[in-house]
């Protein structure tokens, strides 16, 4: 294969401008329209492509999956980045293949029926340095990849599955007997106290070197490579990227989070299905990082962790980057499952600001807005506008505040484990306190939801200036108002089994109620 490639990429670069490109997608008119609507400025440019085309097929891409066609995808991609830019179309069929990087002026486009399966060999992902969890660490390379390129896309009606399940380790507590039986039947091991599942040794090993969530302190190169398999990448990382376009294709089965921007700018996110089993460890929507100028647009999200997610680093790596997430359009999203349907933080060090979410349902969802941090953190989140939201079926808080953050999802930490830090001493005001302020949210409509909010900001830091408005929600519990200065409160009912719609603390103060 090797010897026929040079051959197979001049003829498809000499083909490939006289051909003209039928693929359409999301015109800049589209996006104005949308972005007009936010109560800040916000400009999201959408990338074009010249009417070239660079078929895999022509490169000896195999749509079988029977042969691995890493090189010859990257080829395509190679030569229409060469030749100035245009699209490389994936005709359907299954397609097996190791990582890829997308390059300036390139747009990948997958017809229907187009199955693109990633390899789940830690090998063919070497470790590079990049930021996971908000945190300057390693990681393996992405299946999908950009760095410092502009104009780029992924389009069509084509699925991605980046073979998570060989990769994340598995709760027993996640699973059914039955489901537990047949993922340990693969292979793999199993923690001594038979509740974890991993795919290996070196991986087993390498969760006892983490001191905070999933980022292991590592003394050498040579120790980094013995855990290599630990270290799963996230499905698709595009950093300090230009006008992106993500439209109409399916992500799916992620070794860890799903989609990852960091710190990139004039992003537009329309019509994706973004998926992974309700049981994946890490298993993220889409976590927007450090990124200016975003638009999610009618996207369906259906996870095992945060949905749709604003982030700008953890603590001092994230302070030094100093990089806010701002200037954010979420409009008409659907999330199935995940622990929080619209979330910020935890990491939240650089600043969180000019957020809109319009039009969105949670089905189910842990959560359904979550703000989330913890001292040490640092940074402000503020501007965050929410309207129109409807939510069912929500087993904890259909709006949860939570500064005493622990790194455990909603409902799986203990009232003890929470008293616990709340109890902790009081430290002064500093860069590493984290600010909540200037939120609003209005025409929310929650059913079946555990307990309809929760606010428990930092005594030192207060969660402040908060507007509710117009919100009804059926609920097993009211709400419980702890840490915050500033609330008005105006039209909202709660009608709880159980107690009274509101506990207020004392530790609440400037507050208002409006018939």
């Amino acid at each position: 294969m090797k010897n026929i490639l040079p051959i197979l990429s001049l003829a498809a670069l000499m083909s490939a401008c006289t051909l003209s490109s039928p693929y359409q997608q999301t015109r800049q008119t589209d996006v104005d329209r949308l972005t007009q609507t936010a109560c800040f400025p916000i400009q999201v440019k959408v990338p074009s492509f010249p009417d070239r085309v660079f078929n895999v097929l022509d490169y000896g891409a195999d749509p079988t999956g029977h042969a691995l066609s890493t090189a010859v995808i990257q080829s395509a991609i190679d030569d229409c980045h060469q030749a100035g830019g245009g699209t490389v179309l994936i005709p359907g069929g299954v397609y097996y293949t190791g990582p890829l990087t997308l390059l300036s002026n390139v747009r990948l486009h997958t017809e229907k029926n187009t199955f693109v399966l990633f390899d789940d060999d830690p090998e063919a992902y070497p470790l590079y340095d990049t930021s996971f969890e908000g945190v300057d660490t390693k990681r393996c390379q992405s299946p999908i990849s950009a760095f410092n390129a502009e104009n780029i896309a992924i389009t069509g009606a084509g699925t991605f599955n980046g073979s998570g399940d060989s990769w994340r380790p598995v709760k027993r507590s996640k699973m059914t007997a039955a489901q537990w039986k047949k993922h340990i039947a693969k292979g793999g091991v199993v923690s001594e106290d038979g509740n974890i599942w991993y795919r290996d040794s070196a991986a087993m090993f390498a969760a006892t070197l983490c001191v905070d969530q999933n980022v292991p302190v590592v003394q050498s190169e040579e120790q980094w490579e013995q855990i290599h398999s630990f270290l799963r990448p996230v499905m698709l990382h595009f950093f300090r990227c230009r006008n992106i376009l993500l439209e109409g294709v399916c992500f799916e089965n992620s070794p860890a989070w799903n989609l990852h921007p960091l710190c990139c700018e004039n992003l537009t996110l329309r019509n994706l299905t973004v998926r992974n089993p309700w049981y994946s460890q890490n298993g993220d929507g889409v976590d927007v990082e450090s990124c200016k100028n975003v638009l999610i647009d009618h996207c369906s999200f259906d996870v095992g962790d945060d949905a749709i997610c604003m982030k700008s680093g953890k603590n001092e790596d994230g302070r030094r980057r100093g990089v806010a997430c701002e200037n954010v359009l979420v409009n008409a999203c659907t999330v199935y499952h995940g622990h929080g349907g619209f979330v910020v933080g935890s990491e939240m060090s650089g600043g969180v600001k000019n957020i809109q979410v319009d039009n969105c349902l949670f089905i189910g969802t842990d959560v359904g807005l979550r703000f989330k941090s913890t001292r040490g953190r640092g940074g402000v989140v503020e501007n965050i506008y929410i309207r129109g939201v409807n939510m069912w079926g929500i087993p904890n808080e259909g709006l949860l505040f939570d500064l005493f953050y622990g790194g455990k999802g909603a409902g799986e930490e203990t009232e003890e484990e929470l008293a616990a830090r709340m109890a902790a001493d009081v430290p002064p005001v500093s860069e590493e306190t984290p600010q909540f302020r200037n939120i609003y949210i209005e025409n929310v409509v929650g059913t079946d939801v555990a307990r309809a909010m929760y606010f428990n900001g930092l005594p030192e830091m207060k969660i402040q200036n908060v507007s509710l408005r117009h919100i009804t929600m059926s609920c097993r519990q009211g709400a419980i108002l702890r840490q915050t200065d500033g609330l008005t409160v105006e039209d909202v009912t709660l009608t709880p089994q159980q107690g009274e719609p509101f506990v207020i603390a004392p530790t609440v103060t400037n507050y208002r109620f409006i018939e």
